[in-house]
């Protein structure tokens, strides 16, 4: 079959399945398949960083490929299985409909529903919701010398599907990227700033194929600090020719280790400020995510910096519900769906997908989703439980929320109190008085107080 009408045939079927068609890193990679290349000879023929087609092209594509086919699409089995998919989609139907059911069982359920919304979402996946303006304002920051971008949020509200997105612009751009989950890190290094500050320079040492040498630039007597910005500024910096983006993902697990933390964060505005005088230091672009419910356990002295550029992820309008809405199947073009959704959860990005997911998927109705989301039958119950859990820990943030979620109308309360459940997602603010932040907290948290 010719392969540009294999192609379209693929396309058509992305398409159908509520997906989209095939981009044009995609297509590098199959013309690449069919020529048996590497992912290196593609990627560097086409001007494209290898580790983006490994990494990030590839594992999209076949993910993609193998909701549509229902069978698990590799590259090595990529060209037979496209192949015998296209013939059977170009092949007249002549087959009587009761024989084509028994050969052909559906698979709508299995293999082109949504996937479960857990954690961030894939990159180009149909159920992301861009937020132009503010991807916009980052994809211009990094362009910056020296820039610092901080991307903050309470759990759940999309920090990380946002992060995945400008390290993919950034890789467009030709930069270097290094992304850093410091939920992966032991606690026994998190614990301590020489250990951790070592793992941070080894670690992007290797992710640009440099040799650690580390022992080479740790001097005792000049401490770890220290040590560590020359490992930067004469080892690292000094062997890359384009900018470098280290995006440091979940910071707020080093705030459970304040010692750590006094030092870390200072150590990061200090690299900030060195770009401001020496040219070497401003190919160094920083990206900081971290979750804002950590603020719960801090002093309010001890919050992260105040520098660089700050993007705050807020809660989902109802036109952007809609919108998704109508991506996951659902006919609520009349808008009281979002409506009564919204008026629930308030928008919330992980509670929103998550309602959708179960509404798609013909589970549960509306009515009954609405009706069961505060108890402990709901699909909202884990969620609740956390939050529950961290009140639990505070008797005096527990005792403030209860004010709020009973009281009829917005209330004042102390202002770091107010803080603290602002920035766990659990109140609205109108000026400096708070009111609950969604009816599911309203209800649930209600019930909690009286028993």
């Amino acid at each position: 079959m010719n392969l540009d009408c294999l192609f379209e045939i693929v396309d058509r079927q992305l398409i159908e399945s509520h997906n989209r068609p095939l981009n044009s890193a995609e297509n590098l990679i199959l013309h690449g398949i069919w020529q048996y290349r590497t992912y290196n000879q593609m990627a560097i023929e086409a001007g494209y960083s290898p580790g983006y087609f490994t990494n990030v092209v590839a594992p999209e594509l076949f993910g993609r490929l193998s909701e549509v086919i229902g069978q698990r699409v590799t590259k090595k089995n990529c060209r037979v299985l496209l192949e015998s998919y296209a013939i059977t989609k170009e092949a007249p139907k002549t087959i009587p409909k009761r024989q084509d059911l028994t050969q052909f069982p559906p698979i709508l359920n299995q293999d082109t529903s949504p996937c479960y919304p857990s954690g961030s979402v894939p990159l180009d996946s149909p159920f992301y919701l861009k937020r132009s303006y503010l991807e916009e304002q980052v994809y211009q920051e990094i362009k910056k010398p020296g820039a610092l971008v901080r991307i903050k949020a309470p759990r759940e509200m999309g920090k990380t599907s946002l992060l995945l997105r400008i390290l993919d612009y950034a890789n467009l751009q030709g930069y270097h990227i290094i992304r850093l989950n410091l939920e992966q890190v032991e606690q026994t290094i998190l614990s301590d700033l020489n250990q951790l500050l070592r793992w941070l320079c080894a670690n992007i040492a290797r992710q640009l194929q440099l040799q650690p040498m580390l022992d080479e630039y740790w001097d005792e007597d000049l401490g770890s600090k220290v040590s560590c910005t020359v490992y930067f500024e004469e080892y690292l910096l000094e062997s890359i020719h384009t900018p470098l983006i280290l995006a440091l993902d979940d910071v707020n697990h080093i705030f459970e280790h304040p010692q750590v933390a006094k030092d870390f964060l200072p150590l990061l505005r200090s690299w900030y400020e060195e770009a401001k005088r020496l040219p070497i230091w401003q190919k160094l672009r920083l990206l900081v995510v971290h979750s804002t419910d950590i603020y719960v356990p801090l002093e309010l002295n001890q919050s992260p910096f105040n520098i660089g550029l700050p993007i705050q992820l807020d809660s989902f309008s109802q036109e952007e519900v809609e919108q998704l809405a109508q991506r996951y199947g659902l006919n609520w073009t009349d808008g009281e769906g979002a409506r009564q959704l919204m008026t629930m959860v308030g928008g919330h990005p992980a509670l929103v997908h998550l309602a959708l997911y179960h509404l798609a998927r013909k589970e549960i109705t509306l009515s009954q989703l609405l009706e069961t989301a505060p108890t402990a039958s709901g699909i909202y119950f884990h969620h609740l439980q956390r939050h529950w859990a961290t009140l639990r820990k505070q008797p005096e943030l527990a005792q403030a929320f209860d004010i709020v979620v009973n009281a009829n109308e917005a209330v004042s309360l102390d202002p770091i109190l107010t803080h603290k459940l602002s920035s766990m997602g659990l109140i609205k603010l109108s000026g400096t008085q708070a009111i609950a932040g969604c009816e599911l907290y309203r209800r649930f948290f209600t019930k909690k107080g009286e028993l």
